[in-house]
């Protein structure tokens, strides 16, 4: 199986970081990735599916695995 590309891992890195208050993220995303919010959310999202994803990174996929499991039985 090919490894996650250097993107891919990029976002991982993302959203093991914590942010200081509203916007900080999504300034960071255009900042570091050259990309909007929402393509990076939408890229995350994939990757949240992606087996090498959760073999590169399993603490943080399983936990957005979980939040989104969450925010799809609340709807």
């Amino acid at each position: 199986m090919a490894e996650l590309s250097e993107r891919d891992r990029a976002v991982l890195a993302l959203e093991r970081e914590s942010w200081a208050g509203p916007g900080a993220k999504e300034r960071a995303v255009r900042e570091r990735l050259g990309i909007t919010p929402t393509r990076y959310y939408q890229l995350l999202n994939a990757l949240l599916d992606d087996p090498r994803a959760l073999e590169h990174d399993p603490v943080t996929v399983n936990r957005l695995r979980r939040l989104r499991e969450a925010r799809r039985a609340r709807r």
